[in-house]
């Protein structure tokens, strides 16, 4: 109420937004914090100019959502709350450690489905790609943003398809730029998987696009989310164009059926990667002459050895 009678007043909304960070440690302030987070995103809207206020405020939106998540409560920010922060990624579009700040706090949000409708109705898309064509080289920047876009892409109410193709030059360039950053990629990877669902890529994009998803599996095979979502990448590449599929077989750093197979042995107990690789070979074996070829690669073996690890699933 103190903060509602006086937007106007910087003061009075920095001097809020301190007490109630002072409450974030008291587990019993909780529940009246997560009802704060209108008045949290108004203030730093109407006071857009002060990076102080901004930082504090961003802070303690930080904070609220950490518990939330951890108690497994959804946050679902309504569209004047994203439009508020919005309106902060574009005024401090410039400041980078604000901006990486900002930016985790989305990925954070896009958990719920409704803030992530809500981000998508104000139009953050162009805003997150030209933030990632300025700080190509910030892991935190470019790991939250993927992570953003993945949620917008796979929304069911998508409507960004000419926005979304225009995320692809970029999302690959992040991949490129971060192949051994195993966190990083992994986020990457995701955002080309929901971008290829999507059906954002042109007969051009196809071997380039497979040939780099290849590329993040030999540099991370060690992870078992990033092979998985960069199967399942392939494979919606594949799906969706013969010459992604040859281009896995073709790649001129090696055999990407080999790939397949040293990936599969490296996650014997994960049903996740075995049933990602499962669905990339289905889609490869619906062109004659790749079948042809994965045979030649003794692939039946590799199958009859999933099919004895995973007998019941």
């Amino acid at each position: 109420e103190f903060m509602q009678a006086s937007w106007d007043v910087e003061e009075v909304q920095a001097k809020g937004i301190q007490h109630l960070a002072s409450f974030v440690k008291e587990k019993s302030a909780f529940p009246h914090l997560l009802t704060c987070t209108e008045v949290i995103t108004l203030a730093m809207k109407t006071h857009i100019d002060s990076l102080d206020l901004q930082v504090e405020g961003c802070t303690l939106l930080l904070e609220i959502l950490s518990q939330a998540l951890e108690q497994g409560v959804m946050m679902a920010l309504d569209e004047s709350v994203a439009s508020c922060l919005l309106h902060t990624v574009r005024k401090h579009s410039e400041n980078e450690e604000f901006l990486s700040m900002l930016c985790t706090l989305l990925m954070m949000v896009s958990a719920s489905e409704v803030a992530v409708e809500n981000l998508r109705r104000v139009g953050i898309i162009p805003d997150l790609l030209s933030i990632l064509r300025r700080f190509l080289h910030n892991d935190k920047i470019c790991f939250s943003c993927c992570a953003v876009l993945w949620s917008l892409a796979v929304s069911e109410n998508n409507a960004d398809q000419a926005v979304l193709e225009s995320a692809l030059p970029v999302t690959s360039a992040v991949l490129q730029e971060h192949l051994q950053n195993g966190v990083v990629a992994e986020s990457a990877c995701s955002a080309l998987w929901a971008l290829a669902l999507q059906g954002c890529l042109t007969d051009s994009d196809y071997e380039p696009t497979a040939a780099l998803l290849l590329d993040a599996l030999r540099m991370n095979p060690e992870r078992a989310l990033l092979v998985k979502n960069g199967c399942l990448a392939l494979a919606s590449l594949v799906r969706l164009s013969e010459t992604a599929a040859l281009a896995i077989l073709l790649d001129s750093k090696g055999s990407g059926i080999e790939l397949i197979k040293d990936e599969y042995h490296l996650h014997l107990h994960e049903p996740g990667v075995a049933e990602a690789l499962c669905l990339l070979m289905n889609e490869m074996v619906q062109y004659d002459e790749v079948m042809l070829d994965m045979r030649s690669q003794k692939v039946e073996k590799l199958l009859c050895e999933i099919k004895l690890q995973f007998p019941f699933s």
